[in-house]
């Protein structure tokens, strides 16, 4: 099975970028879902938000400590300067 929109990394690693709206419900679910698939995340951070501001900055956490070796925080500029 395949995830639509994923490419491979730099260093050959299968790799997805992810933002969009509610941190800690929608992205939450892509971003376990392309971790149990295998793949590295990169999280686009600035344009994430939530309806709560304490479960976003919680996911944010989480996403930091727990799956540190999944899933790298980034801002859009860092990935729009990585792709020119």
């Amino acid at each position: 099975m395949s995830m639509p929109g994923l490419a491979y990394g730099p260093l050959g690693d299968r790799c997805a970028h992810i933002t969009g709206g509610e941190t800690d419900v929608c992205v939450l679910a892509t971003v376990l879902g392309a971790i149990d698939f295998g793949y590295r995340v990169v999280l686009v951070t600035d344009p994430l938000c939530s309806s709560s501001d304490a479960t976003h900055d919680a996911l944010l956490t989480v996403y930091h400590q727990r799956f540190a070796q999944q899933v790298e925080t980034v801002e859009m500029e860092t990935v729009l300067s990585s792709w020119t």
